[in-house]
């Protein structure tokens, strides 16, 4: 009985449901992700439906579900819901850490405090791919402070305004530059949009 409530359809358990289509919308979000990091500050669509929970963004939700698995470590602040933490045990089985220098992504949804970049895992001289990797939700991608980038997937610059990230993040972002081949690379989310930004990318102003 106990084994079949496990197996039982998530909305059978009250939960909502992930992917329509499991692998060919991962698959459609994981090109959509890397696109984001070869053109960093590129606002690109997440396309793939999914049931979102409650305090969390459609593409933030989008990109847990083909991130994240038993393998990949995930840290959540402290404020995130039951109903999220519900939602991403049962679709990703993945396990949740206390520190972000314990996991390999750390997600901030909208309203919650986002960790420092140097507070999360920098990676090793010898796999610095096992560095973290931030989510965070933000107010706007098109409004807010404007910066330029520069950098490898930059022809030559790269506008970029975004309303809501911590105070202080272009400012610790340039620490992270400066750590290369360590460093955090980060997702920013808003809605169904997305944009990402490598630890190789440089800000201008």
């Amino acid at each position: 009985m106990q084994q079949q409530i496990l197996n039982a359809p998530a909305a059978s358990r009250g939960l909502l449901p992930g992917f329509a289509d499991p692998v060919n919308d991962a698959q459609t979000t994981f090109r959509t992700a890397l696109q984001a990091l070869a053109h960093p500050g590129r606002v690109h669509q997440v396309v793939a439906e999914t049931g979102v929970p409650a305090g969390l963004s459609p593409a933030m939700t989008a990109l847990l579900l083909t991130l994240v698995d038993v393998d990949t470590p995930l840290w959540l602040p402290r404020t995130v819901g039951a109903d999220v933490l519900a939602f991403l045990r049962f679709h990703c089985a993945c396990p949740i850490v206390p520190s972000p220098a314990l996991a390999r992504f750390a997600a901030v949804p909208a309203g919650c405090d986002a960790p420092a970049l140097s507070a999360c895992h920098q990676g090793d001289p010898a796999y610095p791919d096992l560095s973290t990797t931030l989510l965070m939700d933000v107010a706007s991608l098109s409004e807010g402070e404007a910066v330029t980038l520069s950098g490898p997937g930059i022809q030559t610059r790269q506008a970029l305004s975004v309303d809501g990230l911590p105070d202080g993040f272009w400012r610790e972002w340039r620490l992270n530059h400066q750590r290369f081949p360590l460093g955090v690379d980060v997702f920013l989310t808003q809605g169904r949009r997305m944009c990402g930004l490598p630890r190789t990318t440089r800000v201008e102003n």
